[in-house]
């Protein structure tokens, strides 16, 4: 009885066997066309091996425009840096496995060294900046066939200059307006007043703030 039972069983499990063959035979091109898909999400999302600098795609898309962006700004930023500083896309892979792709290196031509751009003062990160701000003005003006931002606005930072990067500040913003571009300045520094012949000057009072215009 015991023989007959375990026999039964032995026709059963190799009929399923063979249905469960046949099973895994079909689901075999869902598989590859799985494993093909997978790949390539972990590849563009930045988490396969095969991706050594963990660069997302759009990462990869975006750096195409950030290099013409950081030529653009290197125009601006060596005026204003008295020519020491140039601004450089790196691609290279960020520490702790982060994500990478989209960095700017400074290349000193004090001391011919490339650095990050985390080293720079506090007047240097306004004026790169600013510099980076402009170029993206430059690259967006050329991709949208020739339709210019007419109008730029920059927020307080002037405290952070010395006076002879202030002036070379203000000189590449003046060059902006005499080619019909108008530059707005938010600004706290005294000195600025001598340089800005139209102003509103915002007047705090009891009964709350008004805005009185004043020129030279």
């Amino acid at each position: 009885s015991a023989h007959d039972a375990a026999r039964t069983r032995a026709t059963a499990l190799r009929s399923l066997s063979a249905t469960l063959a046949a099973r895994v035979a079909e689901l075999g091109p869902l598989r590859a066309r799985h494993a093909l898909v997978s790949g390539l999400a972990d590849l563009a999302t930045g988490s396969a091996k095969r991706n050594e600098r963990k660069m997302r795609l759009e990462s990869y898309v975006l750096a195409a425009r950030l290099e013409q962006i950081a030529a653009a700004a290197t125009t601006r930023l060596a005026r204003m840096s008295q020519g020491r500083y140039t601004l450089v896309h790196s691609d290279d892979r960020a520490a702790r496995g982060k994500l990478s792709g989209l960095g700017l290196h400074v290349v000193d031509a004090w001391t011919g060294r490339e650095r990050d751009t985390a080293s720079l003062s506090g007047g240097e990160t306004f004026y790169v900046s600013l510099a980076l701000a402009l170029g993206l003005a430059d690259v967006v003006t050329d991709e949208a066939g020739g339709v210019r931002l007419d109008t730029l606005f920059v927020d307080e930072g002037f405290g952070s200059l010395d006076e002879q990067t202030l002036d070379e500040v203000m000189d590449v913003l003046d060059g902006l307006r005499e080619r019909e571009r108008c530059v707005g300045i938010v600004s706290h520094v005294g000195e600025l007043r001598r340089r800005v012949p139209a102003q509103l000057e915002v007047v705090k009072g009891r009964a709350g703030s008004a805005v009185r215009e004043r020129g030279f």
